[in-house]
């Protein structure tokens, strides 16, 4: 059983976080969902969904998975130090570590992605690599594994990714079982993104 830490923040991207949720949370004898933020409580996303939260406090030290969304509050949360010291202090003690869209810039400034292939949201790719010049961002990618870090392109590209995380844990068939109960077209191609094309 592990720990997964989905770390919330206002203007969180509500399908960022529960579309992995929902993979993750349906494995229940493999992982443990726990929602935190910086001061607990309830935090509300972007389209108005509120969910309650622990303290970011309570957490240190039972981060086995974390998991780091996007959404319209990444704009702020770039440049608040203590968030990205809370942040980097989450990552580093995790076994694996997932972002989704552009979550990826979060956890660029902490550092820990410098040096590493990852993705982002493509329409705001160019927003990535300026902010974090020394990350080897990868345009086209639906999702990145590096080591133990995968990073996934925009919003619905983050149940790609989990089902990929799931099958390189679990396995392929576990993933895949997974897919179709929740009648969803996995796309199972890392690279397959169309959508670099567009932007």
């Amino acid at each position: 059983m592990k720990n997964v830490v989905v770390i919330l923040f206002k203007d969180f991207e509500t399908l960022d976080v529960f579309g992995p949720v929902e993979i993750l949370g349906r494995l229940k004898d493999h992982f443990r969902l726990r929602f935190i933020s910086q001061p607990g409580g309830i935090i509300t996303s972007t389209q108005s969904v509120p969910v309650v939260t622990e303290a970011i406090s309570r957490i240190y030290g039972s981060c086995q998975i974390l998991l780091i969304p996007g959404g319209l509050g990444v704009v702020n949360l770039i440049s608040d130090e203590r968030f990205i010291n809370d942040l980097k202090c989450l990552a580093q003690s995790a076994e694996y570590v997932l972002t989704v869209c552009t979550g990826s810039l979060l956890l660029a400034k902490t550092g820990l992605l410098s040096g590493r292939k990852a993705t982002s949201n493509k329409r705001l790719f160019a927003w990535a690599a300026q902010e974090s010049a020394d990350v080897d961002w990868v345009k086209k990618a639906r999702w990145v594994k590096d080591g133990h870090i995968y990073t996934s392109s925009g919003v619905s590209a983050g149940i790609d990714m989990t089902l990929g995380f799931v099958a390189d844990l679990l396995g392929y068939d576990v993933a895949r079982q997974q897919s179709i109960e929740i009648e969803y077209d996995w796309k199972e191609d890392a690279g397959w993104d169309p959508f670099s094309e567009i932007y």
